[in-house]
């Protein structure tokens, strides 16, 4: 088999590791197999691997390449967490995703006195917080292998280190970097669905808003070079993929630090130009760098779905400013009608925070405006979560939880009774729908999605997976629809 211009099967493991990535991790994934096709006669069966992913699609994308390197080194993929390798892939965004983490780890404990030679691995974004990795290390010394967001991609070699270098001892493997310029993605991904993938073209932040931890766990900005990102969606429509996810915490100003510049909108125009594919979504976007050039690339575009998702976070320019989300009101509701105007059956979402500090009544009545003007079809809402290291952090104004919880549930049912009538507008209307997977709680209905990112059920086969169709919309049911197939 060949990953990354080399011959897998032609890798001598007499010679010493490759110094070059990937071919380094390639060379570990060799030495992994050999040991775990021992252990598998010694055992006289399979060993199971489970992935556990929280957070957003970034850390989705990382778990296919985690999942990847897993399948190659011959582990068997489970959901059951009583495996003989159990990963998370952690989030910080928020403190429940934290302790969601902590959790699931004081439940393995005993599973891992039942299975000493179990492998508990945690990685993402919760690692790159010092105080969660000494909490970890004091308290949790069932976890064999702590790594971040940085070296995703040196998975095998830990592992490696772990059950080749030490094996049997109690040691953990520790590795975590403060920052990288280096990308390594030519390594082996287990896409979720056959016929859709996301596709990093960026990483880290550069914008520093003041409730928010991920500029400190992924970094600065770096840039995928656009040629490296068209190989990859070549290769992955050559592979039967139709529709891409470019990821990005925002790819809005993706390129700027590439030695040869491009925008992202330009990076748009040769995306479509790749012959097979055909959806392109994207995600996502920050208000202050969507250009006018995005805006009309995606008017003309045949390929870009009729979607955006263009965070607001508040609709007080007041607690912008105190975000540092660098736009004002004013300048949001702009690029809305700019949009719109560009594009009329564009579908908009977008996240809100409720009860950021020194939030008043009269700045979340604002938020509320906001989402009356606009009228999203869907709407992310989160409580502020206060998170240790951000500036928002020590702000001393921090608005009590019942006042939170108040605005949160009105929030929440004024987003709930616009995305009702906007889909009941809808209703009637027939549609293209990509057909994602049979239905998960009744077997002869499938799933699939509008361009629009509607969700929609209807009857039908399970040869329509992976199929582009008709499907009429019959009915609303709040955030998705049920319809018929038209033929």
């Amino acid at each position: 088999m060949l990953y990354a211009g080399m011959d897998f099967d032609a890798i001598d493991l007499t010679n010493e590791p490759p110094a070059r990535e990937p071919q380094r991790q390639y060379y570990f994934m060799k030495q992994l197999r050999e040991w775990l096709e021992i252990k598998k006669e010694k055992l006289h069966r399979p060993l199971y691997a489970n992935v556990t992913t929280f957070g957003c699609q970034m850390n989705a994308r990382d778990s296919e390449k985690i999942t990847g390197i897993l399948k190659i080194i011959g582990y068997e993929m489970t959901e059951a967490e009583e495996a003989d390798l159990v990963l998370y892939n952690t989030c910080t965004v928020r403190e429940n995703a934290n302790l969601k983490v902590y959790g699931r780890l004081g439940q393995l404990k005993k599973q891992k006195e039942k299975n000493p030679e179990m492998v508990i691995a945690v990685c993402g974004c919760m690692m790159q917080e010092k105080t969660v990795v000494e909490k970890i290390k004091k308290s949790y010394r069932n976890v064999d292998i702590i790594f971040g967001t940085h070296n995703i991609f040196k998975f095998a070699e830990l592992l490696s280190m772990k059950v080749l270098d030490e094996p049997g001892k109690k040691k953990m493997v520790i590795d975590l970097w403060e920052d990288t310029t280096q990308i390594v993605e030519e390594l082996p991904a287990e896409r979720k669905y056959p016929f859709k993938s996301g596709v990093n073209i960026m990483f880290g932040c550069n914008n520093f808003c003041s409730y928010c931890i991920v500029p400190y766990v992924r970094g600065r900005e770096r840039s995928r070079k656009p040629e490296d990102i068209l190989a990859e969606i070549t290769c992955l429509v050559k592979d039967g993929v139709k529709e891409v996810m470019l990821l990005g915490q925002n790819v809005n100003s993706y390129g700027k630090n590439l030695e040869q510049p491009i925008t992202f909108a330009e990076l748009l125009r040769r995306v479509e130009k790749v012959e097979g594919l055909k959806r392109i979504r994207f995600m996502t976007s920050h208000p202050k760098d969507l250009s006018d050039d995005l805006i009309e690339v995606m008017r003309s575009s045949e390929k870009i779905c009729k979607q955006l998702h263009l965070p607001l976070q508040s609709g007080s320019t007041r607690l912008l400013e105190k975000m540092n989300r660098h736009y004002t009101k004013e300048d949001y509701l702009l690029l809305v009608e700019k949009i719109r105007k560009a594009v009329p059956d564009i579908t908009l979402s977008t996240d809100i925070i409720v009860g950021f500090p020194g939030e008043t009544e009269e700045d979340f009545k604002e938020t509320l405006a906001v989402v009356e003007r606009v009228r999203y079809d869907s709407a992310f809402t989160f409580l502020y979560s206060r998170r240790t290291g951000t500036p928002a952090a020590a702000l001393s104004d921090q608005v009590p939880d019942d006042v939170c919880k108040e605005r949160f549930d009105r929030l929440l049912a004024l987003v709930q009774k616009i995305s009702a009538e906007k889909n009941e507008a809808l209703v009637g209307k027939t549609v293209e729908v990509f057909v994602e997977e049979e239905n998960k709680q009744d077997p002869a209905l499938l799933t699939g999605r509008t361009s629009g990112n509607h969700l929609v059920h209807f009857p039908g086969e399970k040869a329509l997976i992976g199929e582009f169709i008709q499907v009429r919309l019959e009915e609303g049911k709040g955030f998705y629809f049920l319809g018929s197939r038209q033929v």
